[in-house]
């Protein structure tokens, strides 16, 4: 697959989103969902959106889940994610009218592919004993845009506005996400679902060393928020940690404009990248 190139609308092929609905629980990519170590593959970010958008119409057609959230949420990847059509089952492992355990299974091609499974506590008003979060960021607004493309390929990557507060240093960076794409074609999605969607990008915003050299792909990720994110950007502050036996952690404080939300975790597999 070609990534293309985009036009002055940000589109990419005609396509202005990174899935369209075929049925009540299958979907199928667009190029924009094309991933950064395989563009023929999917990127996980786009498909992490997509577990929280079938979360949220899961729980739209049940009564009396308007008082839960989604407090943490972990998805493991179970293989490879090929750029096709996939189906999504969503079901409750552990009901309750304050604490419930989700459960979201991604198929593709008959196999499953990632396995997702997210806790919703009950709402409640805490803002008198609200505090101990990180400082709010610099605006997105006040920060000069960054060409991921020139470390990463794919439609994904291509697809994002991403804002550095600084110049990317090996290992750390602080930086703004946005995208101008739907994250399903026609249908509105949640905030929440909109903010996951950009979280996976954390672990190439910060590499530690050049993926052309080595590979460091992860095989998970969980948030932990303690607040629900609002509006169109993500804010990753982002350290990514090499041990000395092949494996790694991207850690990340997720911020919206407002501040910070909660925080994010990936385990990397970190190897040489094979030759010939």
């Amino acid at each position: 697959m070609s990534t293309g190139t985009h036009d002055r609308d940000g589109r990419l092929g005609g396509h202005q989103s990174y899935f369209e609905r075929i049925d009540a629980s299958r979907y199928k990519s667009t190029p924009h969902a094309g991933g950064a170590w395989d563009v023929d593959e999917m990127h996980f970010s786009p498909l992490g959106g997509l577990v929280v958008h079938a979360v949220d119409r899961y729980l739209a057609g049940r009564p009396g889940a308007e008082g839960l959230a989604i407090a943490r949420i972990s998805f493991d990847i179970l293989g490879r994610l090929a750029l096709d059509e996939c189906e999504i089952t969503v079901e409750s492992v552990r009901p309750g009218r304050t604490i419930e355990l989700l459960e979201a299974v991604v198929v593709i091609a008959g196999r499953p592919v990632v396995r997702a499974r997210a806790w919703l506590l009950a709402s409640a008003d805490t803002e008198a004993v609200a505090g101990g979060a990180a400082e709010v960021l610099t605006p997105p607004e006040e920060v000069a845009a960054w060409d991921m493309a020139s470390v990463w390929p794919g439609g994904y990557i291509a697809s994002i506005d991403v804002r550095p507060l600084a110049p990317p240093r090996p290992g750390r960076t602080t930086a703004w996400i946005a995208s101008p794409l739907e994250l399903v074609a026609g249908e509105p999605s949640s905030a929440l679902a909109s903010f996951v969607a950009l979280v996976d990008t954390a672990n190439g915003i910060a590499v530690r060393e050049s993926p052309t050299e080595w590979m460091f792909p992860n095989v998970d990720l969980t948030l932990h928020l303690h607040r629900q994110p609002r509006g169109r950007w993500t804010g990753l502050d982002t350290t990514v940690t090499f041990g000395p036996a092949g494996h790694g952690v991207t850690s990340t404080v997720l911020h919206d404009v407002h501040g910070p939300v909660g925080h994010a975790q990936q385990i990397l597999t970190v190897r040489p990248q094979r030759r010939g």
